[in-house]
């Protein structure tokens, strides 16, 4: 069986939640690694985090949930590569059930998915973010080259030949980071699965709905011309021979 390596993003979490569900992934996935990418945490938070087993990768600043998950993905040395939200969200059998195309090489990537017709949301965000959330996603359906229901949901996972396709045409640091992921793996003709989950909403979110809304459209068109840029569009080889990009995700983690 493929090994499978989970990275947690954390910033300012409840570490109570937190060490719950990190208990919960160990014994419920048996990953080869867990490991968690803090940001901004207390000296107390990180020791909490691994004394349940998982490594912890303490960073003095706040990166961004791309930036962390870029970070973690690239010390892990395992076949598949996961990621699942600090706050639980997406409970581990869940996690499991998205693990389980890539780890049995039915799928590239496998993105879980609380938009999906069989998906069970036992609570739901507010009606300002799911109508947000709605939004964006009838938007990326019709933009980008992959069909899904759910671009955001905090859990994912993807083979490790799959990433070092795609890892060097990732740029965004924040949330805009799993649309991006996405689309590159369209782009790149990855076999793409989605997979719908059991997703309960947690308080306390560190996002803002109209600024990552505005953000995340940004990235929506981002991902689309870096995505044209990968099938060769002429329209948008010249679109970018005009533009400085920054430089990828794994070049400024070196």
């Amino acid at each position: 069986m493929r090994s499978v390596g989970i990275v947690v993003p954390a910033y300012d979490p409840n570490v109570e939640v937190l060490v719950s569900y990190l208990d919960s992934l160990q014994e419920t996935l048996q990953p080869e690694r867990l490991h968690v990418e803090l940001d901004a945490a207390t000296a107390e938070t990180a020791a909490a985090i691994r004394e349940t087993g998982a490594t912890v990768n303490d960073a003095a600043e706040r990166r961004g949930k791309g930036a962390a998950i870029t970070a973690g993905f690239e010390t892990l040395e395992t076949d598949v590569l996961a990621f699942a939200d600090a706050d639980g969200a997406t409970p581990a059998p869940s996690l499991a059930e998205v693990v389980a195309p890539v780890r049995d090489g039915d799928a590239d990537l496998a993105v879980g998915s609380r938009r999906h017709p069989n998906a069970t949301v036992a609570s739901h965000q507010t009606f300002a973010r799911r109508f947000l959330g709605d939004a964006f996603a009838w938007l990326a359906r019709r933009l980008l080259d992959v069909d899904l229901y759910d671009y955001q949901c905090g859990a994912k996972a993807i083979t490790s030949e799959g990433w070092e396709q795609v890892r060097d045409h990732l740029y965004e640091p924040g949330f805009a980071w799993d649309v991006e992921l996405v689309a590159m793996a369209g782009a790149l003709d990855l076999r793409v699965r989605e997979v719908p989950i059991e997703w309960e909403d947690q308080p306390g979110s560190t996002v803002s709905p109209v600024e990552t809304s505005i953000a995340l459209f940004r990235a929506l068109l981002a991902s689309r011309h870096r995505s044209k840029l990968l099938r060769d569009s002429q329209l948008h080889e010249a679109i970018a021979a005009r533009r400085d990009d920054p430089a990828a995700l794994v070049e400024r983690h070196r």
